[in-house]
């Protein structure tokens, strides 16, 4: 039997954490200046287009399980989310995606040029591990170096780098159900495993929360995938916020398409049945990181 109720803490939760990132974000980026503003710009553009901010929810959740002081928590978010937010630029560029629109929007190369675009993205990817070294992340330079070190792995060429890599030969290559679990861990889940596992990091937790935190991450990154390989089968431009139908075009191997529609959509149950059963030991904590499965299962956007 599913062990997913309902989502009523989860809403108030998720735009609770986007407008403490987003109050964050305003202060950590640099505001336009100088003969270099375009720059400023265009890093602003990308990083306030909306979104769910749903890795800073899951930062800002998780480190609520370990009494983490919340300005720390903050921080950490805004970093994973201007690095995300690197990571969708490139993603989006003709090189990668060719995608002109995100979150509703014309792209950043879209709305400025290409060559913006790229130095944008270095812009956030570089300014994530300026605000995770300051001190005002956390007294300890070891929790703090601990991050950077987590972060600098997950976004790596053995994480969120390697799954874009095996993503590009993907149409090449004839993908089973493991290879593409292994394509989607890196290249969506190793961001969110992050997330999670920060909290814990933040609140000098040991090994076996830290473990916690990325089964817990692992197993609802898949969810979120299926979901949204789900939406680029099912979905609109209008409802899903960008370009659907990328993956069939292209001929890339799914879950979706190994299984099937209902085939992807039992396995995502399955799984987030199993990320729910991680927060187990967490007893009545973590209700919106519980209720954040049956929301991704139900997802139109």
């Amino acid at each position: 039997m599913s062990t997913l109720g309902p989502q009523a803490g989860l809403a108030p939760a998720l735009d609770r954490a986007a407008k403490a990132v987003e109050q964050t974000l305003e202060v950590v980026l640099p505001k336009p200046h100088g003969l270099h503003s375009r720059i400023h710009e265009a890093m602003r553009y990308a990083t306030f287009a909306g979104g769910k901010r749903l890795r800073p929810f899951l930062v800002m959740e998780c480190a609520a399980l370990f009494n983490v002081d919340e300005a720390h928590a903050r921080r950490t978010a805004a970093a994973i989310e201007v690095l995300h937010t690197y990571s969708l630029v490139h993603d989006d560029l003709p090189c990668m995606d060719d995608d002109d629109l995100r979150r509703g929007r014309p792209t950043t190369h879209k709305a400025f040029d290409e060559a913006t675009a790229v130095l944008a993205g270095d812009g956030l990817l570089t300014i994530a591990f300026e605000i995770l070294a300051d001190a005002k992340t956390h007294p300890s330079a070891e929790v703090r170096c601990k991050l950077i070190t987590r972060l600098a792995e997950a976004a790596g060429a053995d994480g969120m780098i390697g799954g874009q890599m095996i993503d590009m030969v993907a149409a090449e290559r004839s993908f089973g159900a493991d290879e593409v679990m292994l394509l989607q861990r890196l290249k969506t889940g190793q961001l969110f495993e992050f997330s999670c596992e920060a909290g814990a990091i933040l609140g000098e937790a040991g090994p076996a929360e830290q473990e916690r935190m990325r089964q817990y991450a692992a197993d609802m990154g898949l969810v979120f995938q299926i979901t949204d390989d789900l939406l680029d089968v099912t979905s609109t431009a209008e409802k899903a916020g960008k370009a659907v139908g990328k993956d069939q075009e292209h001929g890339k191997a799914t879950l979706v398409s190994i299984y099937g529609i209902d085939g992807a959509r039992e396995k995502a149950r399955q799984i987030a049945d199993r990320a729910v059963a991680a927060l187990a030991p967490f007893g009545g904590n973590g209700a919106a990181l519980r209720d954040l499965l049956p929301f991704l299962l139900t997802r139109e956007s």
